[in-house]
């Protein structure tokens, strides 16, 4: 199956487009593993367990796991997902920008060694730095493209001048993403979920595109805005399907021993959400 077809099983499935990041902080795990950097999988494992049938995706962000020196239990970790959830797509989290044999390098981290589904990536060093995972028959790849961090709006929302209609950043590569970049119809796009009026808009430039939407949880987002903004149907199957994240609401929505219960108690509710919003 491509990255398309198991998204679409999975929303189908679990009647879900949550998707769950996993951020592994041990300072902020339970008092049963606090502070202990060598339980990372042992954490992760039970979210995973306690929200399989709940979710579209999981997202591992590398860099949680890179940073404790982790990277053998994200191995071990996502090889649990597939037997725990087989259709279930996995999206590492690790925004690489590089251009060559250096993102060739990135795309067989990504896709050979974890073995994930899709990977998201920094396009703004160009289409030669997006190319080398389109290498990768059926893989997935989503680009930065409108992202919720304050600082966005720095380079994202400037106006490029000589270029007709002086689209924003965001906008001009949202365009790119839905047709000369996308040889394969492997591309994404992320878009965050404290934009509800921009994600409409991409989703305008980008009709079929998948839309990873970090943001809703923790960081503010309106689940309800999000979902009408970014989610299109058409007889009942989504041509525009859309990837809900939140990961700290639901990974530390309880520090007692109750954590993985309470995380599925997060994620039904997110999920339940999204889904009203659905309609």
């Amino acid at each position: 199956m491509t990255f398309l077809d198991m998204l679409g099983a999975a929303q189908r499935q679990n009647q879900s487009l949550l998707c769950v990041g996993l951020d592994p902080d041990p300072a902020r795990f339970p008092a049963g593993l606090r502070g202990d950097a060598g339980r990372i999988y042992d954490f992760c494992a039970a979210i995973v367990e306690a929200t399989a049938d709940a979710v579209i995706a999981f997202k591992p962000q590398i860099a949680y796991f890179a940073a404790h020196r982790a990277e053998d239990q994200l191995e071990r970790l996502i090889r649990h997902m597939r037997a725990v959830a087989p259709r279930v797509p996995v999206i590492l989290d690790a925004k690489r920008g590089d251009i060559g044999s250096t993102a060739e390098q990135y795309a067989i981290e990504a896709f050979e060694r974890y073995g994930a589904d899709a990977v998201t990536l920094s396009p703004f060093m160009g289409f030669d730095s997006v190319q080398p995972y389109l290498k990768y028959h059926g893989k997935g790849a989503f680009l930065l493209c409108r992202t919720s961090n304050p600082g966005g709006d720095d380079l994202q929302n400037q106006r490029l001048a000589g270029v007709d209609g002086q689209p924003r950043v965001y906008e001009h590569l949202a365009r790119l993403a839905q047709g000369p970049w996308n040889l394969n119809g492997q591309l994404g796009l992320v878009v965050g979920a404290t934009y509800p009026a921009e994600i409409e808009r991409v989703r305008e430039l980008a009709p079929t595109l998948p839309l990873l939407i970090p943001g809703v949880g923790a960081q503010g987002g309106d689940a309800h805005a999000t979902v009408r903004a970014g989610y299109r149907e058409r007889d009942g199957v989504a041509s525009g399907p859309i990837v809900v994240n939140s990961s700290r609401a639901i990974l530390y929505a309880s520090a007692g021993d109750d954590y993985a219960a309470a995380a599925r108690a997060e994620a039904l509710r997110t999920r339940a959400l999204l889904e009203a919003a659905r309609g």
